[in-house]
């Protein structure tokens, strides 16, 4: 399937353990939580308040440290990852949180056979450079959307910038990530993704800079500032012939 890559699955697997460790492997992760968490409500709810009454995937969940954000905030959740090791570790989490997100080990391809177009909201987060085909991939995003819906994405640009920062900085100097955890040549630029999504039925619709601070040891979101990591929204275009449906951002 295009949305599965054993070795990747395997790679991510090996640190399982970890990811509800705030200092551990996945610190980068908890770190940038609550600025996807808010740029992801701030789109579906521009006048604020909680997702009460979405119904939400997220892609390549890890042990949940999104999806149970997303449960935070009212949605219904449900949260798919191809590994039965890291899907345990976000149910065992879930025991102690409480959390009501329903963890599936499946894949995109067999969720969209079985459900169909049934989502809100589709979150793709960290996921897309770990993908060996990744327009494939977003068509098996499109096809558990319903017309109107929103599709989050957040991955790195294919720059220099990216390489040193993302690779050599990330891995090897501060050495928040093991190394190999990225491979440069999956790194994708905003305008390749921006075709294969306007090829996948979905309407880039934004496109939001997130940058680490040293200096104050903080991550923003920055406009224009894409350089290495980012992250946006489309909207999956409604079929000729079709009405369109009610937005699920209110």
């Amino acid at each position: 399937m295009s949305s599965e890559d054993p070795e990747e699955i395997a790679k991510f697997e090996r640190m399982a353990s970890e990811w509800w460790d705030p200092d551990g492997k996945f610190k980068p992760l908890h770190r940038i939580n609550p600025l996807r968490t808010e740029y992801i409500r701030k789109q579906l709810r521009p006048a604020g308040g909680r997702l009460e009454g979405l119904k939400i995937l997220d892609i390549g969940c890890g042990g949940g440290i999104l999806s149970e954000s997303m449960d935070r905030l009212g949605a219904q959740v449900t949260a798919i990852d191809r590994s039965e090791t890291i899907i345990g570790v976000a149910r065992a989490h879930q025991k102690e949180s409480g959390s009501q997100v329903i963890y599936r080990v499946q894949s995109l391809g067999d969720l969209a056979a079985e459900q169909g177009a049934t989502f809100d909201v589709v979150l793709a987060m960290e996921v897309l450079e770990h993908v060996p085909d990744v327009p494939g991939f977003l068509t098996e995003c499109a096809a558990v959307l319903k017309p109107g819906g929103l599709f989050f994405f957040a991955t790195l640009n294919k720059t220099m910038q990216a390489w040193l920062l993302a690779i050599v900085g990330a891995e090897y100097v501060l050495r928040w990530l093991p190394r190999g955890t990225h491979e440069f040549d999956k790194f994708i630029r905003p305008s390749d993704l921006h075709r294969w999504l306007r090829h996948a039925s979905i309407d880039m619709r934004d496109v939001m800079g997130m940058r680490y601070l040293p200096w104050r040891d903080a991550w923003e979101l920055a406009v224009g500032k894409a350089e290495v990591n980012y992250l946006g929204y489309g909207v999956r275009l409604v079929p000729p012939g079709e009405e369109s449906p009610e937005s699920p951002a209110a």
